[in-house]
């Protein structure tokens, strides 16, 4: 697995939403069952739920999709789907809303 790896979403119940999963865990951290991911909501679906800089705006294949850094979570690798892309040229943003989520800054 590689960080800023994208994943199909395999839950039916909210993959039309969040089509996808960012993973945003430490390679260092690979052989852990579990990984830390941010799901990626359709932009046309969430903006809503949108707050600057904490949800950066990233495109995947001609789309927009915010990332949600509010509704982190740690699941079972078992439980992404095929692997879609790697958005690491987004890491500062990326990184910049993990920042704002736990300091505040």
């Amino acid at each position: 697995m590689s960080q800023f790896n994208v994943y199909k979403n395999k839950n039916s119940r909210t993959s039309k939403t969040f089509p996808y999963l960012l993973d945003i865990q430490s390679d260092l951290l690979d052989q852990l069952r579990t990984t830390i991911v941010i799901p990626l909501g359709k932009y046309s679906i969430v903006k809503d739920q949108v707050i600057t800089k904490l949800c950066p705006i990233v495109e995947i294949d001609g789309n927009k999709y915010a990332a949600l850094t509010q509704q982190i979570a740690g699941i079972d690798k078992s439980l992404l789907g095929s692997k879609v892309t790697n958005i690491s040229d987004y890491r500062s943003e990326l990184i910049d809303a993990i920042d704002l989520i736990i300091s505040g800054i």
